[in-house]
């Protein structure tokens, strides 16, 4: 359930109206509902309350500060996979002992980083940059805390580009090698091993690959603690899905009432990393019409949002609800492809997509877009990225400014032999 309704014909986001915002802010720009982002992380929270566990928001999902610190009041953690992103979980409040690190590329600036800030763990998954953290730990007088990732190869039934735990997949250690990885790390002088981590990708919409995955983690976590190694920590991973269309995806009280009894007794502490199913219905991209233009075989909608405010439809072919913020009375509907200014055939928001008539000023809303919306987005074409506005009852905050041109080229110089040159 979220927070954006129609009152009367014009939609709204919480109590405010998206005609306001669009006046006051211009478009494109991302809505986001606190109402909901508390709902939804509340969800998941109490859904587990008979377990001890952290709920860690997957910063990648959306990683505003406003965001970040309205989930650390409500007691997240954060799962990160950058340096860049634990500047922002600290930045927002997060405490560091409930961070975890994951990711195949760590650096050693951010290995260096996350020791000093003393996080919760590292989720390692290779062999090599185990022997990394080990040998970074060592020089700066500290042990770290690990867990490995365990690829667990269960096909999650998602998109490929967003399944990750098949033997195929770039992420983890494979099942069948685990034992001689977690001995190896046990054997290194400046690394803890306190837990075992698994994820097995996103938007899924059945808890089954989710039970099947746990089961194998399990049979793994008895024979570790039958070898000595105090295993603390039992890291699910996040990936429960949503609604973008007519998916029907479990609940978080589902999973919960799926995989609690098989944790129950392992007197672990359970590690979340929910994000899309906390922010993605949480939030909306706002765009304007620009124009409409028809060809021998289509019409276009030409809007002022692009793939590079919301890449998902044209990376993974991925459906976003389209509604007018005003509705008319009129029911004249049209097949169309909704695109933006980008110079890319691949630049739309839906393709063959049956709604109302648009004209010229009209505004739409582009639901579904609080989970990989702004994070993915870019600078493509010298495109400012879009604005992002968090509204709370009758009151909207603009927690991202729009970017200038000036800000396209901060940072960048042009040496003096250029800059004497005339053109």
């Amino acid at each position: 359930m979220h927070h954006f309704h129609y009152h009367g014909d014009e939609l709204y986001c919480e109590d405010v109206s998206l005609k306001h915002i669009a006046q006051t802010v211009g478009t494109p720009c991302y809505v986001y509902s606190y109402q909901t982002l508390v709902r939804h992380f509340r969800a998941v929270d109490q859904a587990f309350q008979s377990i001890p566990h952290l709920v860690a928001f997957a910063v990648k999902a959306n990683s505003n500060l406003a965001i970040l610190r309205l989930l650390a009041l409500e007691g997240s953690g954060a799962d990160i996979v950058s340096g860049g992103e634990l500047y922002r979980a600290l930045r927002a409040g997060i405490s560091p002992k409930k961070i975890v690190f994951a990711g195949v590329g760590k650096s050693r600036p951010e290995i260096e980083y996350a020791l000093k800030s003393d996080i919760l763990m590292f989720n390692v998954e290779s062999s090599s940059e185990l022997r990394q953290i080990d040998r970074l730990a060592g020089s700066l007088g500290t042990r770290a805390r690990v867990a490995l990732r365990v690829n667990p190869d269960i096909d999650p039934k998602t998109h490929p580009y967003i399944s990750t735990g098949l033997k195929k997949s770039k992420f983890g250690i494979g099942a069948d090698r685990a034992l001689d990885e977690f001995k190896l790390a046990s054997s290194l002088p400046n690394i803890e091993v306190v837990g075992v981590h698994k994820h097995i990708g996103s938007q899924l919409t059945d808890v089954s690959p989710f039970v099947e995955a746990l089961k194998k983690i399990l049979g793994l976590i008895e024979q570790l603690r039958a070898s000595g190694l105090d295993i603390q920590y039992v890291n699910i991973g996040g990936g429960l899905g949503i609604t973008y269309a007519d998916e029907k995806p479990p609940l978080p009280q589902d999973l919960a009432s799926a995989i609690a009894p098989l944790v129950r007794s392992l007197k672990c502490r359970l590690i979340l990393e929910p994000g899309r199913v906390i922010a993605g219905n949480a939030g909306i991209l706002l765009t304007q019409v620009l124009y409409t233009k028809d060809t021998e075989s289509k019409r276009f909608v030409i809007v002022d949002a692009a793939m590079n405010d919301l890449l998902r439809p044209s990376l993974y072919d991925a459906y976003h609800e389209i509604l007018h913020v005003q509705r008319r009375a009129e029911t004249q509907t049209r097949r169309v492809d909704v695109v933006g200014p980008i110079c890319e055939s691949g630049d739309f928001l839906a393709k063959d997509r049956t709604l109302p008539d648009s004209h010229p000023g009209d505004l739409l809303a582009v639901m579904s877009a609080g989970a990989y919306g702004f994070t993915m987005s870019s600078n493509y074409n010298s495109r400012p990225r879009a604005p992002e506005v968090l509204v709370r009852g009758n009151e909207m905050y603009v927690i991202r400014a729009r970017e200038q041109y000036e800000d396209l080229v901060r940072g960048e110089v042009i040496p003096e032999f250029l800059a004497k040159l005339e053109p």
